[in-house]
């Protein structure tokens, strides 16, 4: 292989180590816990590698034998596609790497990002819905869009058709980013007849995958797609929904992530409207009816979100806590408004959720924290 810089070498090993067969995103953080990088998993011997939970002689063949040289060389034609083509390769322990998924069991272990906007901004929404949508779905989707604009959000859905890409072209008329998870690689998009509206999205948001360049739309591949919608957002709308389909996917996953999740009723009678009038009614998603709906769950009221409104950050004595409960207290004072979700505050603290969990529960109890919707927690 050619000479390259030592960043390039450790992440050059962390793609790598993403495109061996048979090792996905549990095995592989499992290695990365045990070896401490990807260059040093791919140079372990085969004894220390078999030392290693979950790691049978097959995976110790696949990591030391011809698999590992395909494997590096794959890798560096990646990174020498991802430079000409100004793609972002994200593996999980990069800080670009959206801190929403970090946490995720599922979560994919490398993205390939392609676009302008932070996938980490404060506020994040994910809208979806059938593919098959009605002018009545289309225009909740752009009122939906228009409501929001004041917070200026992250959108992100799934560039499909119906509300999918109704939901990236209404962001992008009203001036807010729009972020398309893809089922494919993001050298071929699909469906091809999104392509102006995905390039618009280039540099007004962006376009993200899991899948390797090259990768064709494998209906497979689809299912996968919609649990990075539902982990990259702070909560899920679904427009419009048959009784069946992947929006209904995309509401399940998120309301596992203890994400909250919220559909818009349609007319009675309406089949594009049947799953979403089954998820409220199994109160797996809140009604949505108007922008206050979707402030309220997940704590964005305007008027908190004010500049200016904040009190400062309370000073406090780190011998009157415990050393995490005052790792806790520091990520949250850092916050820009005094407050973060569960899971980002468990990924800053460098603690693992339940053990978070806990001490917050601690802090309410003693007046020094407090719960607010959405699994979110601020400063007294």
């Amino acid at each position: 292989m050619s000479a390259i810089t030592t960043l390039d070498d450790t992440l050059l090993h962390e793609v790598a180590l993403t495109l061996f067969p048979n090792i996905g995103p549990q095995l592989t953080r499992q290695l990365m816990s045990y070896g401490g990088s990807a260059r040093n998993v791919l140079h372990l011997p085969p004894g220390k590698l078999r030392k290693i939970p979950g790691v049978g002689p097959a995976t110790v063949a696949i990591l030391t034998g011809a698999g590992r040289t395909a494997a590096l060389n794959q890798a560096e034609a990646t990174l020498r596609k991802a430079e000409q083509e100004g793609v972002q390769l994200l593996f999980y322990t990069s800080k670009q790497f959206p801190s929403r998924l970090k946490h995720l069991p599922d979560a994919p272990t490398l993205l390939y990002y392609q676009g302008t906007a932070d996938l980490n901004q404060p506020k994040t929404v994910a809208i979806v819905g059938t593919r098959k949508a009605t002018d009545y779905g289309r225009e909740q989707t752009e009122r939906l869009v228009k409501g929001l604009v004041s917070h200026r959000p992250l959108v992100v859905s799934g560039l499909a058709y119906g509300i999918d890409i109704a939901a990236h072209r209404a962001a992008l008329q009203e001036g807010l980013e729009t972020v398309g998870v893809m089922a494919t690689g993001l050298d071929k998009l699909y469906p091809p007849a999104h392509r102006k509206t995905a390039e618009k999205m280039l540099t007004q948001g962006g376009l993200l995958t899991e899948f390797p360049f090259g990768t064709p739309p494998d209906k497979y591949n689809f299912p996968a797609r919609n649990r990075i919608i539902a982990g990259l957002a702070d909560g899920t709308v679904v427009v419009e929904a048959a009784r069946k389909g992947g929006a209904l996917i995309t509401a399940e996953l998120a309301q596992s992530y203890d994400r909250d999740v919220l559909a818009v009723p349609g007319p009675l009678g309406s089949a594009a409207s049947e799953g979403c009038h089954e998820l409220i009614k199994a109160n797996k998603a809140a009604l949505y009816s108007e922008p206050e709906d979707l402030e309220q769950l997940l704590n964005w009221d305007a008027a908190l979100h004010l500049q200016g409104k904040f009190k400062g950050p309370a000073t406090y004595n780190a011998n009157d806590f415990t050393p995490a409960e005052f790792g806790v207290l520091t990520v949250l004072q850092a916050a820009p408004n005094g407050e973060e979700h569960l899971d980002t505050l468990a990924w800053k603290a460098q603690f693992p959720v339940h053990q978070v969990a806990s001490l917050l529960l601690g802090l309410e109890f003693r007046s020094v924290v407090k719960a607010l919707p959405g699994k979110r927690f601020a400063l007294l």
